[in-house]
């Protein structure tokens, strides 16, 4: 039998995406010593192929509409938390919709108590005057913003390293060590790696690690293609939400869209063809802004980690003691809360909301 790796911390985490190195981060910073794997790199699937919108205007129920704008509210004290966060607040301008689907989603962000602002067609120009094709009318969301995930999750894991955390990359986990119904640690490609607490936070990876123990946990098929031009000169002040697309700006001047029109309302259905993808999206942007010369710098695509429902999915996983989940779309916008909530929960200060833990979704195989 190989010798373990005797590890004495007391969380391990599987994954090295935002919402791993989010709770990395926490949870050293309260004084816990955490030691992170990651097959890959840090922010190397879905975190670092992200389109970084940090909102609550997108939104299943008026709980996960709650949850959000309480997201939001844990960016802010992270960014204070956390120099060099990379945060950018300038709100989004929406206009998805037109007619009563413009006028329904106004009054029900108003109803929630969201802050929004109707604007007419000279004062979205006057916002944006970089656009090309105008809408009549558009949704101001004052308290929006983005972030650049891959740069985020860099930042936190190094800040988790500072307060004693080790991450360590290239390492793949191939199973869970189980022994009488509690998780004990990972088996890894470095040899069995013994903790009291393990937490999932491997993006759709996670569902193969739960088979190993016995449990199911349904997915959705979320793919994602994510483009970048190549740097403009024209300037965003805003996140832009269209009929056809999101886009924003990066600090380099590239503009980030998803390549999948309606991606975050969409079945599952992608095309394979991410040449025809990415064309069509930059013919689209170039008619936006009247730019037709615009050209792409990358285009990269991923899976995004949706639990069966929609909704997040995390917490201590029941009859599994010593196991944590942590799956969710969107783990942009929610992972700070997310984190919050796991570290107090794990340090015995607090809970994660009981209609999120996992055990809502997960069957016994």
């Amino acid at each position: 039998m190989a010798a373990f790796l005797t590890m004495t911390r007391e969380c391990l985490i599987i994954g090295a995406g935002l919402i791993g190195a989010s709770l990395a981060f926490r949870l050293s910073q309260a004084g816990v010593a955490v030691r992170v794997l990651e097959a890959g790199l840090p922010a190397s699937e879905a975190s670092g192929r992200s389109f970084g919108w940090i909102n609550a205007s997108f939104y299943r129920s008026p709980a996960h509409h709650q949850l959000r704008a309480d997201a939001i509210a844990a960016h802010h004290r992270l960014s204070r938390d956390l120099p060099g966060s990379g945060h950018r607040w300038g709100g989004a301008l929406w206009w998805e919709e037109t007619g009563p689907g413009f006028d329904a989603m106004a009054d029900a962000l108003m109803t929630l108590g969201y802050p929004v602002e109707a604007l007419s067609r000279a004062d979205v120009a006057r916002r944006e005057p970089s656009l090309a094709v105008l809408p009549e009318r558009a949704l101001l969301f004052p308290a929006e913003g983005a972030v650049d995930a891959a740069n985020l999750t860099r930042t936190l894991l190094r800040a988790a390293a500072s307060h004693g955390a080790e991450v360590m990359t290239g390492v793949g986990v191939t199973g869970l060590i189980q022994s009488g119904g509690q998780v004990l640690g990972a088996e890894t490609t470095l040899g069995p790696l013994r903790s009291e607490t393990v937490v999932l936070a491997a993006g759709v990876g996670a569902a193969a690690l739960l088979s190993g123990v016995g449990l199911h946990l349904p997915m959705l098929h979320r793919p994602g293609v994510m483009l970048r031009s190549q740097p403009v000169t024209l300037r965003l002040a805003h996140i832009l939400v269209t009929p056809d697309q999101e886009i924003r700006q990066d600090a380099c001047g590239r503009l980030l869209t998803p390549a999948l029109a309606g991606h975050q309302r969409d079945t599952g259905a992608g095309g394979a063809d991410m040449s025809a993808m990415a064309a069509a999206t930059l013919a689209r942007l170039g008619r936006l802004f009247g730019l037709p010369d615009l050209r792409t710098e990358s285009v990269a695509h991923a899976l995004r980690p949706v639990p069966g429902d929609g909704l997040p999915a995390y917490g201590p996983v029941e009859g599994c003691p010593g196991l944590w989940l942590a799956v969710m779309h969107s783990g942009v916008t929610l992972a700070p809360l997310v984190a919050e909530h796991m570290a107090a929960q794990i340090l015995g200060q607090g809970s994660v909301p009981t209609d999120l833990l996992p055990d809502r979704l997960l069957q016994a195989i």
